[in-house]
């Protein structure tokens, strides 16, 4: 038999409020084929899972091997022990409380995963990524909010109730009103929807955060002090959470990164003037998988999981 349709494929799929990725993985979790979606966030559980479901299958078609195994990373809260999305924003109908593993694993016949989608981008990011086989990491993702988790001794650290690492909702970063209901959160600054709405705040005029990033790099004065203010949040929570679990690197991604020539100075300042207790610089990396390290990381995952291969 020819060993290319005897091979092992893993599936991985990003559920986002807007967009719907999958990518097919071979062993070694190189990406063989990829493709994507719009989400039918407005249309419930079961209709997401089945855009995922068409967008896999001509993949699976054109792809010579056997699907092994699937992995989701998904927004919101999970349930990765029973596969169940326990709570969403207001962007999804009908996902919390959705059984995510136990559709796929119906349509697919083979055994699936589920994950939040930055601890499946820390996953990515770990298994063949910025920061592969590194032991001790700190995960954000700047996107719509803000989002983190922890690698430590070399597997993710969730906490007893998964919420390890999420550093976008720690209170200390001022007192502006957070989406979540809370005040002062690291996301009011940092996150996409917060960089477009602190610029309107200091000139009157609505931009997206990429927008904004783009009259920075022209000098605009509001724009960069947006920046800085995003920078100097993200350090401190780095500081903090190092003082906490002593991570020794730090990597970033979501689409606010694409902003990196802006962050990553500031970031690195402020890391410089106040540096964690340990004394130990803390290295700072940019995601070396970019869009793919979700669905990577949950391919990773499944890959993990079935023992299958090496450890992902």
């Amino acid at each position: 038999m020819n060993d290319a349709y005897d091979r092992r494929l893993f599936a991985g799929v990003d559920i986002g409020g807007t967009t719907t990725q999958v990518v097919l993985c071979d062993d070694d979790l190189n990406v063989l084929d990829r493709a994507g979606t719009a989400t039918p966030a407005d249309r419930g559980g079961r209709a997401m899972i089945r855009a995922a479901l068409d967008v896999l299958a001509p993949l699976l078609e054109h792809t010579p091997g056997r699907l092994t195994g699937c992995g989701v990373g998904a927004a919101g809260v999970v349930d990765s022990a029973t596969g169940h999305i326990l709570v969403a924003s207001d962007s999804f109908t009908g996902w919390a409380g959705f059984g995510v593993t136990e559709a796929l694993e119906e349509a697919l016949g083979v055994p699936a995963f589920l994950d939040n989608d930055v601890n499946a981008f820390l996953h990515g990011e770990t298994s063949g990524g910025a920061v592969r086989d590194e032991r001790d990491v700190l995960g954000i993702t700047l996107g719509t909010g803000v989002g983190g988790a922890l690698w430590s001794g070399g597997a993710l650290f969730t906490g007893p109730h998964g919420a390890a690492g999420e550093i976008g909702h720690i209170p200390g970063f001022g007192d502006l009103l957070c989406s979540c209901g809370g005040r002062g959160h690291l996301e009011t600054l940092a996150s996409g929807r917060s960089i477009g709405a602190r610029y309107a705040e200091r000139t009157g005029r609505r931009l997206t955060a990429r927008e904004v990033g783009q009259a920075a790099e022209r000098g605009d004065e509001d724009a960069l002090a947006v920046f800085r203010a995003a920078g100097e949040g993200i350090a401190r929570a780095i500081v903090m959470t190092a003082g906490v679990v002593d991570i020794t690197t730090v990597v970033v991604g979501g689409g606010v990164s694409r902003a990196w020539p802006l962050l990553n100075p500031v970031v690195l300042a402020s890391l410089a003037a106040e540096p964690p207790v340990s004394g130990h610089p803390v290295r700072l990396v940019r995601s070396g998988l970019g869009s793919d390290a979700v669905p990577v990381g949950a391919a990773a995952r499944a890959r993990r999981e079935l023992a299958v291969g090496a450890p992902a």
